[in-house]
């Protein structure tokens, strides 16, 4: 699926993301991080693997949202 795309693929949610970096799929990352606790869950990224990222850009929000890409 990658290789046809025409454009940009977007995923969404942990537990499909992990298995993408898992797959080696993941070019930029695009992450929003609210700042509040929520106690446990999923994480951001998978725990198995060591990513090799690089900050390429990072904006505030009004509303107190951060976001980067990698």
């Amino acid at each position: 699926m990658k290789a046809l795309a025409t454009k940009d693929l977007a995923i969404g949610g942990p537990t499909l993301a992990a298995q993408a970096f898992k797959a080696g799929l993941v070019d930029v990352c695009h992450l929003f991080i609210a700042p509040i606790i929520v106690g446990d869950g999923n994480r951001a990224f998978p725990s198995e693997i060591r990513l090799e990222l690089a900050l390429q850009d990072e904006c505030r929000f009004r509303n107190g949202l951060g976001g980067s890409a990698s």
